[in-house]
């Protein structure tokens, strides 16, 4: 359990909720969004508020060091490689993904994205990575944003293509569906829900109520839960 006020994270009992012991992160303030290395032996945390990452081990439940970003941002969400090599981090200063070793803990290098980089999901087959550009670096930024959804390859770490949001918009975080045809991500600043199609980019807009910040798209395939918006492994 992230208790980002407190610079900590909580381990607790799955059934019982009972707290089982803490992990003190004290220099990664507003420790957020997480994914894990493919054995589970550590996790590696974004740290939104200090501009830059923090690696914990699991099993020995220490921090195992401090990751500085080189730009400087606020990083967002985090995802790994599908063959558990490398970390890619949205960063929504930077205004692209940071592209971390997960081994040595070291940058190796950065693509620009969008504006205000902040939520990542891979494609169901594994090949792409969505990142969904919210169009405002601000927390509590204006409608008809310049948000888009960038597409990276894996395999080269190189933009493939970017769809942008009609008329503008700020789509934030949300998941891809079981097909893998359509990505849904909520539109933070716009009152809406996006539905995309991943083979055109093509969008279409939901009203919801005022500035939904995430969307679970359920049922998701997976044994393991990554915790935030539906997100499984």
């Amino acid at each position: 359990m992230v208790a980002e006020a407190l610079k900590r994270l909580d381990l607790r009992d799955p059934e019982t909720m009972a707290l089982q012991g803490s992990i003190a992160t004290p220099q990664c303030a507003g420790i957020n969004h997480a994914d894990f290395a493919i054995d589970g032996r550590f996790a590696i945390f974004t740290c939104e508020f200090q501009k830059g990452l923090v690696k914990v081990d699991l099993v020995e439940r220490t921090v195992l060091g401090y990751l500085t970003l080189s730009k400087g941002g606020m990083p967002q969400d985090i995802r790994v490689s599908p063959d558990g090599a490398l970390f890619y981090v949205a960063d929504m200063h930077a205004d692209g993904v940071f592209v971390v070793d997960g081994a040595s803990f070291k940058e190796i290098g950065f693509i620009a994205t969008g504006v205000a980089a902040h939520g990542l999901y891979p494609s169901r087959d594994g090949t792409k990575l969505y990142v969904a550009n919210r169009g405002s670096h601000a927390i509590r930024g204006k409608p008809k944003g310049k948000g888009s959804v960038a597409v990276i390859d894996f395999a080269t770490r190189q933009l493939e293509t970017t769809w942008p949001i009609p008329g503008g918009g700020s789509p934030d975080m949300g998941n891809v569906s079981v097909d893998g045809r359509q990505l849904w991500l909520s539109g933070r600043f716009d009152d809406v829900v996006y539905v995309i199609d991943t083979t055109s980019g093509a969008v279409t807009k939901i009203p919801v109520g005022k500035e939904p910040h995430g969307l679970a798209l359920w049922p998701q395939p997976g044994r393991y839960s990554l915790g935030h918006t539906g997100n499984m492994r």
